[in-house]
This record gives structure tokens, C-alpha cells and sequence, in this order.
């Protein structure tokens, strides 16, 4: 029996890919924001690394498209969990750019 509770989410949801998943339990996941810069009156591309939460249930890996959620703090670094692995990165793909 687990005496672990859940993690119960609240405040914002993210998208983004994930470009890390070596540390335990954590993925580093990659959001793509468009900033507004009202002095030159034009738009500017960043990106936002943010550490996440993996449970074992998501098993998030490297390149997955996933769904982030708010959350109570975790650690020093994490405040966000994964809720939903979009869509799963193709291991064909990556083996063909490597053979070429």
C-alpha cells in the first residue's frame, strides 16, 4: 500500500516538448513564447525551460509533446507536474536520420 497522496494541480497549463529527462523523476520541458515589446512595437520569439514532475504512470521521454499543470512546490527548482504526454516521440524517425 502507497502512503503516497497525488499531486493535486491548480493555477496554469503549459504545452511544451520535453529536452531533458535525465534527472530522477524530472523532465525539463521547452515552451515557445511570443513576447510583446510595446518600445519597438514588434513581437519577439523566446523559449522557457521549466523542470517538471514525471510520475511513473506519464514515463515522459526526451522529445515527447506534453501537457505541464501548476502545482505545490516539489522541490527547490519544480512547481509544475506533467499531466498528459501528447503525443509520443517515433523511434523510426530517429534511426533513419542516423543510418543517412
Amino acid at each position: 500500500m502507497s502512503t503516497k497522496r497525488p499531486i493535486s494541480v491548480r493555477g496554469l497549463t503549459a504545452i511544451g516538448q520535453v529536452v531533458s529527462d535525465k534527472g530522477k523523476k524530472t523532465v525539463i520541458v521547452k515552451r515557445d513564447l511570443v513576447k510583446y515589446i510595446s518600445k519597438y512595437n514588434r513581437y519577439a520569439r523566446t523559449t522557457s525551460k521549466i523542470p517538471a514532475h514525471n510520475p511513473d504512470e506519464m514515463a515522459a521521454k526526451l522529445g515527447d509533446i506534453v501537457e505541464i499543470a501548476q502545482c505545490r512546490k516539489i522541490s527547490k527548482t519544480k512547481a509544475w507536474v506533467v499531466t498528459k504526454v501528447v503525443s509520443r516521440k517515433s523511434e523510426g524517425k530517429v534511426r533513419k536520420k542516423l543510418r543517412e
